[in-house]
């Protein structure tokens, strides 16, 4: 009887086991190849360099085949987000020179809101609660008081541009934020700050042939260390951060009413 009861036991703990790994192996998989792509740099692609390169290129195909550049630039942007490479901000200013910013950087959001719904999806089914329940009484009591509050919390870290994208996906993921209230969240969150940056790469024109003009003159001296450099990050001025930061700020007014209104 005994030996019946240890049997079924170890099998109950082996299931387990083999669901949990199935649960995780979707989230290991992108994790590898997230490892991978940065291990091999593949990522730094996605630069200024690069659009200067093939500036001509991507203006030809883009002439002739406009509908198939835009769909073509949003699933890049779904693969970048989902894998959650630091690629995105380079790839929004991308979108606003290539497409304009009303096109560019509305297929920024499309692609960004998706990549982010997948890898939620995808890290939800893998981890949900099991982290938190896990982790204690007292991470379980953040988890809970954050779901209560999620559009609220969710609006802020996404519209104050210091939360890493993929790190947000996480937190949301492991306290069992509903899909619908991530996914409205994400779209609205990011809004601003993404038309700021295809804004800023619609107009690139000027920038690009001063830093041609530079990059030409540096070969011509004969140097080794001659680069084509532009940074989005130098988009974000202290005055459009305080912006940002303010609109973040005002995402969680409903959450301390609702706080004094309790007390």
């Amino acid at each position: 009887m005994a030996s019946v009861k240890h049997q079924s036991g170890v099998s109950a703990v082996e299931s387990a086991r083999k669901l949990s790994l199935r649960r995780l192996a979707p989230l290991i998989v992108i994790a590898c190849i997230s490892v991978l792509v940065l291990a091999m740099g593949w990522q730094r692609q996605i630069s200024f360099e690069t659009l200067v390169r093939h500036h001509d290129t991507l203006q030809g195909f883009i002439a002739a085949h406009r509908a198939a550049a835009v769909f073509g630039y949003i699933a890049l942007y779904i693969v970048i987000a989902g894998l959650s490479l630091p690629a995105g901000a380079y790839l929004t200013v991308i979108g606003g020179f290539l497409f304009g910013t009303l096109l560019g950087g509305l297929a920024a959001i499309i692609g960004a809101s998706i990549g982010a719904i997948v890898i939620f999806s995808i890290a939800r089914s893998a981890l949900g609660e099991h982290l938190v329940r896990k982790a204690g009484p007292a991470a379980e009591k953040v988890a809970q008081g954050f779901r209560e509050d999620a559009f609220s919390y969710l609006l802020f870290l996404r519209l104050v541009p210091v939360f890493p994208f993929w790190l947000v996906n996480l937190v949301s993921a492991v306290a069992g934020l509903r899909l619908a209230t991530f996914a409205t969240g994400t779209v609205l969150g990011i809004m601003p700050a993404t038309f700021v940056f295809a804004s800023v790469g619609s107009g690139l024109t000027s920038v690009m042939e001063a830093q041609e003009r530079a990059y030409s003159a540096c070969l011509a001296a004969g140097r080794a260390d001659c680069r084509l450099t532009f940074h989005p990050a130098d988009a974000l001025t202290p005055q459009l951060f305080a912006a940002l930061a303010a609109l973040g700020l005002l995402a969680l007014v409903p959450v301390l009413v609702k706080r004094w209104r309790a007390r």
